[in-house]
């Protein structure tokens, strides 16, 4: 089962987009759309990305949307990039 994670960034330079992150059998897929009618694009994750998604997926463990197993294995995820 896959589980997604989104929220939006502002930017300087790139200005406003959303960001995507797809957790899919184990790997980890990053995507960013810059406005409504554009196409979804694979994105390189920053720290601040990385951070953002652990706690994202924390604050759905506890309303059980998501498992300590997938949790944990997030965490993995970005200890291993």
């Amino acid at each position: 089962m896959s589980t997604e994670f989104g929220w939006w960034v502002r930017d300087p330079v790139l200005g406003k987009f959303q960001v995507k992150a797809v957790v899919h059998g184990g790997n980890l897929t990053w995507f960013r759309k810059q406005g409504h009618f554009t196409s979804w694009e694979t994105h390189q994750p920053t720290e601040d990305d990385w951070t953002r998604l652990v706690s994202e997926a924390e604050r759905r463990v506890p309303r059980r949307l998501l498992s300590p197993k997938q949790f944990t294995e997030i965490k993995n995820l970005r200890e291993h990039r």
